[in-house]
């Protein structure tokens, strides 16, 4: 008995062995390895915009005014042929625009075919990104991701398996052809580009083209005055971009021009009459075409505040955000309560913007919406003038305007605005790198950049 409480004394009272520390500083390595390996996987990957180029339209395809009225009147008779001529006066297109060549025809008027489709894809896209290749050196086969959207025209093959087969890109290429997203579907494609970057580790150039096709058939044959419209405002364009990520094994490439900051979208199709407002339909004669409600710029204005309220939350400075909530939740009028009545400057969030060119009244909309200036709207005013509507590429002749007048510095941040058929408010959020100048090779802008900007009709 007394050597147990001995034995049981000197084991409370002796010095403890050092307990074996391996178990733990495993398991501690192992969660940091874990951790590492999250933020890593997960962390927000950069994209650059290397460099852009857009179509610009041969001589033979331009669309003066009188040359439209003609193929009108001959085609459609004195009364339609005059409906079209003021729309095209009062939507704030200029004498320059252009149309494919099936357009152009007056007797016998030509059936639209595939082939035409095809052949206005193939000169379209092929301008567009063999410029883009050209200034920026790089390799198709470098290209990791493919996308390439438009709007009414989606053969079989695809317009991405066109281009794979012109450029012979990799097999192993990511390609993403989008149909029927409407105008506001370029900054869908750069975001897309940016989620496949996140999701594709060793993914590194990313090539979209935006254009749309007006040969078929989003040219409207029949004499519905609702579907001519279109016909008045789209024309002949298309963009090619070049994105890249940077990779541990990717060579060094060109210097970008940009970074992308922000993609944002507001899809309010949920709404019957939203969902309608673009929509594409047959007539009474069977002739497809795009029918514009004339409520099309008042759901417009719905989608945009439900797009600003987003976009101010992720740009706007402090004070901005706090006046904005304040004229919320306690307006000056109560009748007002839970409705802003504070219009954020967004001019304090961005330099330089590029509203979607879809006519004179919707730049004439989001100008009046935000309180924009005549100047910050020129870049949409002057695209429009000069090459129309030309569906999700125009921000990017918006983008090539202000290029080319030297106006972008470096860390000016541009902001991209798309709206199109759903209805869709779409957003793209670019910061510059370095100054661009104005004289930089190429652009469709080259030619002509000093006649503008020029005096635009009331």
């Amino acid at each position: 008995m007394e050597e147990s409480k001995l034995s049981f004394i000197k084991l409370i009272t002796s010095p403890s062995s050092p307990p074996n520390s391996f178990p733990i500083l495993f398991l501690l390595t192992f969660a940091a390895f874990l951790l590492a390996a999250f933020l890593l996987f997960h962390r927000r990957r950069r994209v650059y915009l290397l460099d852009f180029s857009c179509f610009k339209p041969p001589g033979h395809c331009r669309v003066p005014f009188a040359s439209f009225e003609e193929h009108g009147r001959l085609i459609l008779g004195d009364d339609l042929g005059l409906f079209m001529l003021r729309v095209l006066e009062k939507s704030g297109l200029g004498e320059e625009t252009a149309l494919p060549v099936l357009a152009h025809y007056i007797e016998p008027v030509p059936v639209p075919t595939l082939a035409g489709s095809r052949d206005e894809a193939e000169l379209v896209i092929f301008s567009a990104v063999d410029d883009v290749l050209r200034k920026t050196g790089v390799d198709p086969t470098e290209i990791d991701i493919l996308i390439i959207n438009c709007n009414s025209f989606f053969p079989m093959p695809s317009l991405t398996a066109m281009v794979v087969n012109r450029y012979k890109l990799r097999s192993t290429v990511k390609s993403f052809n989008l149909s029927g997203m409407g105008c506001s579907c370029g900054p869908i494609s750069v975001g897309l580009a940016k989620d496949l970057f996140q999701a594709n580790p060793s993914a590194g150039l990313a090539l979209i083209v935006s254009t749309e096709i007006i040969t078929s058939p989003a040219w409207y044959k029949g004499r519905e005055r609702s579907m001519l419209v279109s016909n008045c405002l789209f024309r002949m364009g298309g963009a090619a971009v070049l994105l890249s990520s940077p990779t541990s094994h990717r060579r060094s490439l060109p210097h970008p021009k940009y970074e992308l900051l922000h993609v944002l979208r507001t899809h309010t199709g949920a709404h019957d009459s939203s969902y309608r407002c673009l929509y594409q339909v047959e007539d009474s004669d069977g002739n497809l075409g795009i029918s514009l409600s004339k409520q099309v710029m008042e759901f417009s204005a719905v989608a945009l505040k439900l797009h600003l309220t987003r976009l101010g939350l992720l740009v706007l400075p402090w004070d901005e955000k706090l006046r904005f909530l304040a004229s919320y939740f306690f307006p000056k009028n109560k009748k007002l309560a839970g409705t802003a009545s504070y219009v954020p400057q967004f001019r304090r969030a961005f330099e330089h913007f590029c509203v979607h060119a879809g006519g004179k009244a919707v730049v004439d909309g989001v100008k009046r919406s935000l309180g924009l200036t005549e100047q910050e709207v020129e870049a949409s005013r002057m695209a429009l003038h000069r090459f129309g509507n030309t569906s999700s590429s125009s921000v990017w002749y918006e983008l090539g305007y202000t290029e080319a007048k030297g106006r972008v510095r470096k860390k000016d941040r541009i902001w991209q605005l798309g709206l199109g058929s759903g209805f869709k408010c779409n957003s793209a959020v670019w910061r510059s790198l370095r100054d661009v100048k104005g004289n930089e090779e190429g652009g469709a802008w080259s030619d002509c950049i000093d006649r503008y900007p020029v005096p635009l009709a009331p």
